[in-house]
């Protein structure tokens, strides 16, 4: 028997999202927890104790076990499905494409989002401010590799949709509320187009 699948959340986060749709895709159920991030609710010392000591969502519970990081939990999720490719370079470079994620895309394009749409720009520190154009132009640069990377090609790694494509996808195809346009990327908007229409698919809003 499976373990049960709990996922803590913030549901309008991608990197939660990512964990929805993987599931929904390999056609694994998941039950959700809901925590406002603006209220700190992560922060509190029940959540601290008992479901991330470092204090953030998204954290996949499996069982009794506990699996922080969006990536990673997409990933156990996906296991055993055709999300995860069998052909040994192709699962590594999966991987490649989720670690690029977190490092080039996720803090550029997902940051800048949060930015715009829940701090509000009139909110934002001085520290943000000086921290917007450097991130905007990072958030530019890594949709022009990915439109490069889909030219010619349907998913980011083989043949076949994998978590790399969920991954990207989650923060890619809302990075026009960052105020990121997607227009002069037609290889990234047919690429979202076909994710949206896999068997499973689940929108953001779900």
């Amino acid at each position: 028997m499976s373990a049960r699948l709990i996922l803590h959340e913030y549901a309008a986060s991608g990197n939660c999202y990512k964990i929805r749709l993987a599931a929904a895709l390999a056609g694994k159920p998941l039950e959700r927890r809901e925590y406002d991030i603006l209220k700190g609710e992560t922060r509190t010392s029940a959540f601290l104790a008992n479901v991330n000591a470092n204090g953030r969502i998204p954290v996949l519970q499996v069982g009794e076990r506990l699996l922080p990081e969006s990536n990673a939990a997409a990933f156990h999720v996906a296991d055993g499905t055709p999300l995860i490719p069998a052909d040994s370079f192709d699962h590594a470079d999966m991987l490649r494409w989720m670690f690029w994620e977190q490092y080039n895309h996720e803090p550029n394009i997902a940051t800048v989002r949060f930015w715009m749409t829940l701090v509000g720009e009139d909110n934002l520190s001085d520290l943000q401010r000086a921290m917007l154009p450097g991130k905007r132009e990072g958030g530019a640069a890594a949709l022009k590799l990915m439109d490069e990377h889909l030219a010619g090609r349907d998913w980011f790694v083989g043949a076949v949709p994998s978590v790399a494509d969920v991954c990207l996808y989650a923060y890619t195809h809302v990075a026009e509320e960052g105020g990121f346009a997607l227009s002069p990327w037609p290889a990234v908007r047919a690429w979202i187009a076909r994710v949206e229409g896999l068997k499973g698919y689940i929108p953001i809003t779900a």
